[in-house]
């Protein structure tokens, strides 16, 4: 891959790598962690993409892997935070409206399999065909899954919803 190629990838896929990454690991570290091992593998590839969205693909792809392995690693398991941070996301004008910033945190309460798949599809504006693609799951498997997400959301919402009008 040529130098600015390689520049104009991380200029315009960075941002993106980053919110996949942080939506499985809640932790602004880890997904800067896992942002740089991202594109540090897109650096020592030989793949030869066919365009930028395959590109885009391989890129989520590589970060949702990256992400579970860093999740699931004796490290990750054996460490305790000093400190409990919130969203860098939400205080960072991400979201503008308290709506949206209940939104964004009933999504982060969701499973890392459900988080994903929210993600790229109401963030990332893929398909359930593309998703099953990205992610190597049957088209039924995201179908289910977003459907699981939405109505877990739905019970979380209306329950802060109902909270807020009786306070």
């Amino acid at each position: 891959m040529e130098n600015q190629d390689y520049i104009a990838a991380v200029d315009e896929y960075a941002n993106m790598v980053y919110r996949i990454a942080y939506s499985y690991c809640k932790h602004p570290c880890d997904a800067q962690d896992i942002t740089q091992n991202v594109f540090l593998k897109l650096l020592q590839s030989n793949t030869e993409f066919q365009d930028r969205e395959h590109m885009r693909k391989w890129l989520i792809r590589v970060a949702a892997n990256e992400s579970k392995n860093l999740c699931t690693s004796f490290w990750k398991k054996r460490i305790v935070p000093l400190e409990d941070s919130e969203s860098s996301m939400v205080s960072e004008g991400a979201f503008s409206h308290q709506e949206e910033s209940d939104l964004y945190d009933a999504v982060m309460t969701l499973p890392p399999k459900y988080r994903i798949v929210i993600h790229l599809y109401y963030y990332e504006d893929y398909s359930i065909q593309e998703i099953s693609e990205i992610l190597k799951r049957k088209e039924t498997t995201i179908q289910t899954q977003l459907m699981r997400a939405r109505k877990k959301l739905g019970t979380m919402l209306k329950e802060d919803w109902s909270d807020e009008e009786t306070n």
